[in-house]
């Protein structure tokens, strides 16, 4: 079957494909849920590993309730977002009476779903002063339960699967839309991973108070880092090297009018300054700056924002 376009005069981005339908509400919502997918990664094989337990990460980065409400606050805005988004938002809850194990949109609807508990469980086993005060009985008796058996790995093993499904989802609700030629790679969901990830370990990293644990962040974020180089580097080349309508995708990027924006936005400012600052932090040369995780997490939005807006201007017929 051949992809076919038409041209249009009409101005409705509803009906008309060449105008964008999507706006920042969506790279927003993806920044979001790619941040809470790196949060829930990052404490749930803290608890997974037991390294709490040992006392080998006892600040606030990996495995405290500080980290677990950010991701209940970075989720939240992220529903937000998508919610603005919607066009009959009184119907949102329909989403959930099915599930369509082959629509993008339902897994992620369910995905997101299981997050929210994920993320209350991990609050709860490290619960923040005014919630022990409030709820000193309910909280001790939790946490006596957590600690028998294996319950506190187990909801580690969960945050960990529900963080990869998460931040896996948000890429592969635009590969799946095989309307446009820059969102048809099967390397976005693995891409986003990482970024998420990266964007997470960045965030512990400028809010944690041991610097062991900021270093071996550090080094994390470098490799996460250096992993998201390759694959942008791979997705790049895959689509100059296919059909002449990824080929004109890819021109957007390398000499288009988002080129700019992509080289020294999400390239250099997001991905290269960041990691030659943390190289230098770890070999201590520099001291521990927030310099490193904002450029981190700046690059990770604008990545968002470049991939939604630049694949709406792409074509499978070229202009």
């Amino acid at each position: 079957m051949t992809p076919r376009e038409f041209v249009s005069t009409a101005h409705s981005p509803l009906t008309d494909g060449h105008l964008h339908a999507w706006g920042w509400e969506i790279p927003v919502y993806l920044f979001l849920g790619g941040l809470t997918a790196g949060i829930l990664v990052l404490s749930g094989h803290a608890l997974w590993s037991g390294r709490r337990n040992r006392g080998a990460a006892p600040s606030f980065a990996l495995a405290s309730s500080g980290l677990h409400l950010i991701g209940l606050g970075t989720i939240s805005l992220g529903m937000l977002a998508l919610f603005l988004d919607l066009t009959h938002k009184p119907f949102v809850w329909r989403l959930y009476l099915t599930f369509k194990p082959l629509s993008p949109m339902s897994w992620g609807a369910w995905i997101l779903l299981i997050v929210y508990p994920v993320l209350m469980l991990g609050v709860l086993l490290d619960p923040p002063r005014w919630l022990r005060d409030r709820f000193p009985t309910a909280t001790q008796r939790f946490l006596s339960f957590a600690d028998r058996g294996a319950i506190r790995r187990k909801i580690g093993m969960a945050a960990v699967a529900s963080g990869v499904a998460l931040g896996i989802y948000t890429g592969v609700l635009l590969s799946a839309l095989g309307a446009r030629p820059l969102w048809s790679s099967s390397l976005l969901g693995p891409l986003f991973l990482v970024s998420g990830v990266s964007t997470g370990a960045a965030l512990a990293h400028w809010l944690s108070p041991d610097a062991a644990e900021s270093d071996q962040l550090l080094q994390l974020d470098n490799a996460l880092l250096s992993i998201e180089l390759g694959l942008l580097a791979l997705l790049l080349i895959g689509f100059s090297s296919s059909n002449e309508a990824q080929v004109a995708a890819a021109r957007l990027l390398l000499g288009g009018p988002y080129t700019a924006v992509f080289w020294v936005g999400v390239v250099l400012l997001g991905l290269l300054v960041p990691l030659t600052l943390q190289l230098l932090i770890v070999t201590r040369r520099i001291a521990h700056t927030a310099v490193a995780p904002l450029l981190v997490l700046s690059g990770g939005l604008i990545l968002r924002f470049i991939f939604v807006f630049a694949g709406q201007a792409s074509h499978w017929a070229p202009p």
